[in-house]
């Protein structure tokens, strides 16, 4: 991202800088696409392109206070080993059920990567969803594909209430937060099944023959047996109620009472301090457990400020309106559906530079969002391109911090994992082009 900066610097005094004129149509800016102009150009300096770190900080900091507050009220509800204790109740509920046990725990990740934006934290269940799906015959890659295509492939990149890509992709875009829920619902229906499908046939294919399976550094005849006595207490239970109600307000307040990112990490941080009492956690083990969940947002935070410094040297370098003018030029003969497309796979390959869902979408959303204006591509269709080329590059690049962690804990080579998930991301392609080519027909919206 340093890297970046020093280039766009250096690029203030080679392009041209350029003008639109911004207009406001129904409450927000857009760009005027015949008003372009060029105008006398502004280069960066040395010290400027430093100072412009901590104005980038300043012009994210609403987004970086959320992550932070989402990430310690997170921090809390961990903290009271409720998430923990519902996935090994799960595990042994259904551990002799195996044709239902792979679609529940799927959808389990599912749901709490696209709707808490589970990523990082996912970490901690591939160490004990492995050594369950060897103890049941499969083996360790079956485990770890439950819970990254679960949480990544499925969850997050779907991201109905996911915070970290769609909530901060829809802010900077200026979209009502949360909107367009219906076509991000379908998007983690056709997702799940086949996730579902994918790993389900490579289970049932080691079930009959062991030999075929992938272990990790796990050993078929050291693997560690399920606790069949294992029961969630009553704490556990409520907490987890408490989450669930969450999530029901959550969604009222977004469609209902407009709710933004204030109200949301007021309700989260409130949430997770009700589970954590419910807990039987002390003020001091909740206060341990926000600083412990805000600390793990620090990367992504940071990333995010990082991201909004790039813009910051771009627009006072009088480079954004150009870039947009040359973009659009390129673009402005193709159907509005292809620019969706190549949005999409500009975002792709993004997301090698920047892993972090929440930082690409504060470093290209304040671009993307203006060029499908001039493009007459829904600003809601350049939200959905993003995430999707986010999410689907997670489970491939070696630039993926929790990628390259998880298999690190489940103990399976990079290269292994990419021959063996390859075809299920070529299907996951395929589909992000469905959806995108119905997202523009429709005109997914508000706008």
């Amino acid at each position: 991202m340093f890297i970046v900066i020093v280039i766009v610097t250096v690029l203030t005094y080679i392009l041209p800088a350029g003008q639109y004129e911004r207009i406001e149509k129904d409450g927000r800016s857009v760009v005027d696409p015949t008003s372009f102009e060029f105008v006398e150009s502004t280069p960066v300096g040395l010290l400027e392109m430093f100072s412009s770190i901590h104005a980038g900080m300043i012009e994210g900091a609403s987004i970086i206070l959320f992550v932070f507050l989402f990430g310690g009220a997170l921090g809390i509800m961990q903290a009271t080993g409720a998430l923990d204790s519902f996935i090994k109740f799960v595990a042994v509920r259904f551990g002799t059920k195996e044709k239902l046990l792979i679609p529940l725990m799927v959808l389990i990740f599912a749901s709490l990567g696209t709707l808490i934006g589970s990523a990082e934290d996912a970490l901690v269940y591939i160490a004990i969803i492995v050594p369950m799906t060897i103890a049941l015959g499969f083996d360790a890659l079956t485990g770890f594909a439950i819970v990254m295509l679960g949480t990544l492939a499925t969850g997050f990149i779907s991201g109905i209430t996911n915070p970290f890509n769609v909530g901060v992709a829809q802010s900077i875009a200026e979209l009502p937060m949360y909107s367009g829920m219906g076509l991000r619902i379908a998007l983690l229906a056709v997702f799940y099944v086949v996730a579902v499908l994918y790993i389900y046939f490579h289970a049932m294919k080691v079930k009959r023959n062991p030999e075929l399976g992938e272990y990790g550094k796990f050993r078929r005849e050291e693997h560690e047996q399920l606790d069949k006595n294992f029961r969630m207490s009553k704490r556990h239970s409520a907490a987890l109620i408490i989450l669930l109600v969450n999530f029901i307000l959550l969604v009222y307040g977004v469609i209902k009472l407009g709710w933004y990112i204030s109200e949301i990490g007021g309700l989260f941080l409130l949430s997770g301090i009700i589970m954590g009492v419910i807990g039987g956690l002390s003020p001091s083990k909740m206060a341990n457990g926000f600083i412990s969940g805000a600390g793990d947002m620090v990367s992504g935070a940071l990333i995010i400020g990082v991201a909004q410094t790039i813009l910051v040297i771009i627009t006072s370098g009088g480079l954004l309106d150009t870039i947009l003018y040359y973009a659009a030029g390129l673009v402005e003969q193709l159907p509005p559906a292809i620019n969706a497309i190549g949005m999409f796979i500009v975002q792709l390959f993004l997301n090698f530079i920047v892993p972090s869902g929440s930082g690409q979408a504060a470093l290209t959303m304040p671009i993307m969002a203006p060029l499908a204006d001039l493009m007459g591509v829904t600003r809601q269709t350049a939200v959905l391109a993003f995430q999707l080329g986010d999410g689907i590059s997670n489970m491939i690049f070696p630039t993926s911090g929790v990628l390259l962690a998880g298999l690190a804990v489940a103990g399976i080579s990079f290269t292994k994992w990419v021959k063996w998930v390859l075809p299920y991301l070529l299907i996951q392609f395929a589909i992000a082009i469905i959806f995108l080519i119905i997202a523009q027909s429709i005109q997914y919206g508000p706008f």
